[in-house]
């Protein structure tokens, strides 16, 4: 559930309250609690969470309802897509965070740490199902 609200973020530029959560799942025919939404989000007894939440989340996230309610379900092309991009922009902000905060250090070891987050960013691209 936190990455589809990674996701959210990632998209629009601003998280989801719990108003506009409660919202959505209602058009979809669920009521939602805030101590339910509260469970799903940390993992809390999964198995009280009523299927008919998960598909009712499924569809206000636009996502295949399987991803929620089997442990099998595979992440969606679209999410995984977010994550990538959400992952790369994070990677650069590291590098200009670390650019500023270590602007005393000496070239080589920044060309290091950006050669390191390079390198990690290529293999996650080459082996996404290990990230």
């Amino acid at each position: 559930m936190n990455l589809l609200l990674d996701v959210v973020v990632a998209e629009g530029g601003r998280p989801y309250e719990f108003a506009d959560i409660q919202a959505g799942v209602r058009e979809h025919g669920y009521e939602l609690s805030r101590t339910r939404w509260w469970r799903i989000r940390t993992g809390e007894s999964p198995e009280t969470v009523p299927t008919e939440a998960l598909v009712a989340l499924s569809k206000f996230f636009d996502i295949d309802p399987v991803y929620l309610t089997d442990e099998s379900g595979e992440l969606p092309e679209r999410i995984e897509k977010e994550l990538q991009l959400l992952r790369s922009m994070r990677r650069s902000k590291l590098k200009n965070i670390a650019a500023r905060t270590l602007g005393d250090i000496d070239a080589k070891t920044l060309d290091a740490i950006n050669a390191l987050l390079d390198d990690v960013e290529e293999l996650e691209k080459n082996n996404p199902s290990d990230t």
